[in-house]
C-alpha cells in the first residue's frame, strides 16, 4: 500500500508528536498541528489523505475544525480521536462527516487499521464514480457518490 498522508492535531504535545514519529516508522507520512487554526493554515499548503482529530482543544474546538473540513475539503476523511468525547459528541461527529469517532487510549495498530479503511474509502468511491464518468455517465457517477454518502451516514449513525 502507498504511503498515506495523515494530519495529527491535537493540542497534548507529546502524545502527537510519539504517534506521530509511531506512524513514521510504519512507513506513512504524518504531519502535527496542536491546535485547529494550526491545522486548517496547514491544509490550505498540503492537503492530507486522513485527519486524525481531538475533539477538546483550545482556540476552535475539534468539532468546528470538522465542519470546515467537510465544507472545504470533502474528500478528507477525519478520524475524531478523543479522551474527553461523549455519546452525544460521537453522535454530532458521525451526522457532520466523520469516517470514525476512537476514544483515547487507543493502540497504534488499530488506530491505523482505521485510518487504513478511510483511506481506502475515499479511492473505492472515487474510483467507481470516475469509472461512469469516463463511460459517460455523470449522472450515475453523480449518484453513486452521493448514495455511497448516504450509507456511510447511516452506517455511522447505527452507534
Amino acid at each position: 500500500m502507498e504511503q498515506i498522508k495523515i494530519l495529527l492535531v491535537d493540542d497534548e504535545k507529546e502524545f502527537v508528536e510519539t504517534l506521530a514519529e509511531r506512524i513514521k516508522l510504519r512507513n506513512h507520512k504524518a504531519e502535527v498541528a496542536l491546535d485547529g487554526e494550526e491545522a486548517l493554515k496547514l491544509l490550505d499548503d498540503d492537503i492530507p489523505d486522513v485527519v486524525v482529530l481531538d475533539l477538546k482543544m483550545p482556540g476552535i474546538d475539534g468539532m468546528e475544525v470538522l465542519r470546515r473540513i467537510r465544507k472545504a475539503y470533502p474528500k478528507v476523511q477525519v478520524i475524531m480521536l478523543t479522551g474527553h468525547g461523549s455519546e452525544k459528541h460521537e453522535i454530532e461527529a458521525k451526522e457532520l462527516g466523520a469516517f470514525e469517532y476512537l476514544q483515547k487510549p487507543i493502540d497504534i495498530e488499530s488506530l491505523l487499521k482505521k485510518v487504513k479503511l478511510a483511506y481506502r474509502n475515499k479511492f473505492e468511491k472515487s474510483m467507481v464514480a470516475a469509472t461512469f464518468a469516463e463511460a459517460g455517465e455523470f449522472d450515475t457517477a453523480k449518484d453513486i457518490l452521493k448514495e455511497k454518502d448516504k450509507k456511510a451516514s447511516k452506517r455511522k449513525n447505527r452507534v
